[in-house]
């Protein structure tokens, strides 16, 4: 890249695009410069013209039209320089693909010409041998610099060529400038010195110009001061934006486990109260069912008295009752003194008593607060940019936690609490403030917003407001055996960077990703036709070349090679671009996925229902049918990837499921189930140790599958910065990367339970 401060060469400006047409994308043709500086061809600028005004197709300055037109504009001739130069080298009378003499049909010679070997730069004429011998010879050409015709076309002899070679007036052919008018600043030939412009202070071209670059040369130093501060507040906004991405997906993940944390501790609450009113109610029946046995037995022996008596006073006689009424009233008189019914036992009735802010609209357990960060004079060396994120973020974690100002503050509040109450608030490791007499555990991620630099105080504004998730509906809960999510993978922002460069016509439109060397990956952009290599810190590496009309759609990395679908064909292509093979696929298929298999000599790819496996020199290693024969025609995997296990994991469409195969097609393992958010599923990925992540782009959510299909939960949600995940690939098995389907790649590195 050209620094500021020098000056590009000849040859770089003949090589680059410099001498083409932003408009018309073609060499320019009486190129026109405008007040902003950036030249097109008048007859571009002619149809962009929009009445009296003109925008700028670079840089959107507005700029008036001249009364004369677009013609009027100031003709650059700089560039009409370099591309009479151009012309020269590539251009010229040819006989039999040769170059032909310019003055042999001058001379009387033949009408074409004898073969050109040598050129006067003085002249711009081809010569003969023998016409550039006595191109040396004559008194007017003597002096002029006659040199090899191989060498001139080479290019070694621009910047001499360039130094020799004079401006023609416009409007006298044939007449070099010579002269600058100072009262009118124009150029002027000699016709024109004559008229109008006779009375005129004028001066040649070299004193004018030496009079004028100190000048010229002053303001461009004070326009690269300027461009060296633009540039130093550009990466200080990029990275700030990258602090705000960064501190937003931590913030997500905070508010992520917060909830969780409430939602298991008030479900513990939930099964202890309902344990305590189970054991309170247990207990009372048992009581009960004494007391209603020893009243049964009571009324059953009072009864069977009773019913004795009557019996004798109903059917004995005289005899028989007066013999036996002594015993009968003495038992009856003894029935009577008993306490027939003992005292009221205590019934205790359960009673639920809610805490007063489940109760109350306005209380919000989940609270945003905002800082505004002051600006760091350093360019933000210290913060969360692009490159180094490990290693800020590791100087986070190890920091002292002060209190958190721009996290998330889960409070519990009741109706009588004031605002001094309010303030009451401890301050835990992870930053997250509760009420000094909420005894919840919350589980919390490590890592916050750093403290504040410089000693100086940030200012802070706060915004209340409740927080609701972008996806349709929470994933479902983690398994019994997980814990908690202190068991799972965790994200860690590393970068984001646009896939966009110069040269593109069009937005990207980005179709596969996979990795490409180390710590690098390989971008599919089906859009413009381009496989692009970026490094995982955003920066632009160059392109693969592809072959001329493929649009690549997945790519995959192999141990020297390329290979990516494009239509209904599989290639294979080196480094260079060279294609090595190319093979037919189904044409029942919109798009192929293609992957590397671990060993790195096979490619995988997906076709109308099957997968076939090829190796590196194209021939058709295996072919398999995820689940069998049984399974033709029930399957579509639009998406495709391998384990470092050696399985297969795709996105089958046909059955709106994830499938997991190994290399004969035995299907291991599946997952159809809720977490898919009745969404189909996108693309897929895997990492050292096998979890799966599956994209789903309608709900804006990278979920996480262990090795077998089983759901764990979110792994990526719109707090993330996800808007429309579009392609994932997994690079050292370590480092998520996810495209947006605007063109933007984020970087997460996915951090392992255990680290």
């Amino acid at each position: 890249m050209v620094s500021h401060g020098s000056s590009p060469s000849l040859l770089e400006a003949l090589s680059s695009d410099f001498l083409a047409c932003k408009i018309c994308l073609e060499q320019l043709q009486a190129p026109k410069t405008l007040p902003c500086l950036h030249t097109y061809c008048q007859d571009c600028l002619g149809q962009l013209a929009d009445g009296s005004r003109i925008r700028c197709p670079e840089c959107r300055e507005t700029v008036p039209v001249p009364p004369e037109g677009v013609a009027a504009f100031k003709t650059n001739f700089f560039v009409n320089g370099l591309l009479d130069l151009v012309k020269a080298r590539a251009c010229g009378d040819l006989r039999a693909g040769k170059p032909a003499c310019a003055l042999c049909p001058l001379v009387g010679g033949t009408s074409a010409g004898g073969p050109a070997t040598a050129r006067c730069l003085d002249c711009a004429d081809d010569l003969c041998q023998a016409c550039a011998d006595g191109h040396r010879c004559t008194r007017q050409t003597h002096t002029h610099r006659v040199v090899d015709l191989v060498g001139y076309r080479a290019g070694w002899y621009d910047e001499e060529a360039r130094e020799r070679q004079a401006a023609q007036c416009p409007q006298h052919p044939g007449e070099a400038l010579r002269f600058l008018c100072q009262p009118c600043s124009q150029l002027l030939c000699r016709e024109c010195r004559l008229d109008p412009h006779l009375d005129h202070p004028c001066l040649p071209l070299a004193e004018a110009v030496r009079a004028r670059r100190p000048g010229l040369e002053e303001l461009l130093a004070g326009v690269d001061s300027n461009l060296v501060e633009l540039e130093a507040a550009r990466r200080v906004e990029k990275e700030a934006l990258a602090r705000l991405r960064e501190q937003a997906a931590r913030v997500g993940t905070q508010v992520e486990e917060a909830a969780e944390g409430v939602l298991r501790a008030l479900l513990a609450q939930k099964q202890e109260v309902l344990g305590q009113l189970r054991a309170h109610v247990e207990a009372a029946e048992e009581a009960a069912r004494g007391r209603l046995a020893e009243l049964e037995g009571r009324e059953q022996v009072a009864r069977a008295a009773a019913a004795f008596a009557r019996r004798v006073l109903s059917l004995g006689r005289e005899a028989e009752i007066l013999s036996l009424e002594g015993a009968i009233a003495q038992r009856l008189r003894q029935l009577q003194g008993c306490p027939w019914a003992p005292g009221p036992a205590p019934c205790l009735l359960p009673q639920l008593e809610l805490h007063p802010g489940l109760l109350d609209k306005n209380c919000h357990l989940l609270q945003l607060s905002f800082e505004e960060q002051q600006p760091q004079k350093d360019g933000g060396k210290d913060g969360a940019g692009t490159q180094g994120g490990e290693e800020s973020q590791s100087r986070r974690e190890d920091a002292p936690k002060t209190e958190r100002q721009g996290g998330v503050q889960p409070q519990a509040r009741d109706g009588a609490q004031t605002p001094k109450e309010e303030k009451a608030q401890t301050t835990r490791e992870d930053g997250v403030q509760t009420l000094e007499e909420d005894r919840a555990q919350i589980p919390h991620e490590d890592g916050g917003p750093q403290p504040h630099r410089g000693g100086r105080p940030n200012k802070k504004k706060k915004f209340k407001g409740r927080l609701k998730s972008i996806s349709r509906e929470p994933s479902p809960a983690l398994g019994p055996n997980l814990d908690g999510s202190g068991l799972l993978p965790r994200p860690i922002f590393s970068c984001s960077f646009p896939t966009r460069m110069p040269g593109d016509k069009r937005s990207p439109r980005i179709t596969g990703l996979c990795p490409f060397g180390p710590r690098e990956i390989l971008v599919a952009d089906e859009q413009n036709r381009a496989l692009k290599c970026f490094s995982l810190n955003g920066d632009y590496k160059g392109t693969v070349p592809v072959p001329e009309g493929c649009s690549p759609c997945s790519v995959a990395a192999l141990q020297s090679a390329v290979a990516f679908s494009a239509g209904a064909r599989l290639y294979l292509i080196s480094p260079d671009g060279e294609v090595q093979w190319r093979r037919a696929l189904s044409l029942s298929q919109a798009s192929h996925a293609v992957a590397a298999l671990p060993s790195g000599d096979r490619v995988a790819v997906s076709v109308a229902g099957h997968v076939e496996v090829y190796n590196m020199e194209g021939s058709l290693a295996t072919r398999f049918i995820p689940g069998g024969k049984a399974s033709r025609g029930l399957r579509a995997l639009v998406f495709l990837t391998t384990s470092p296990q050696g399985h297969f994991v795709g996105s089958d469409w046909q059955q709106n499921s994830v499938v997991i195969c190994d290399g004969l097609g035995q299907v291991v393992g599946e997952y159809k189930g809720p977490g898919l958010h009745g969404c189909q599923p996108g693309s897929v990925s895997v990492d050292k140790k096998g979890y799966i992540f599956l994209t789903l782009r309608e709900v804006n959510k990278v979920v996480i599958l262990d090795p077998k299909g089983s759901l764990l939960g979110d792994f990526l949600t719109a707090y993330h910065g996800l808007e429309k995940p579009r392609v994932t690939t997994m690079v050292d098995g370590r480092y998520l990367v996810v495209s947006l389907s605007n063109g933007t790649i984020h970087v997460f590195r996915v951090r392992s339970p255990d680290s």
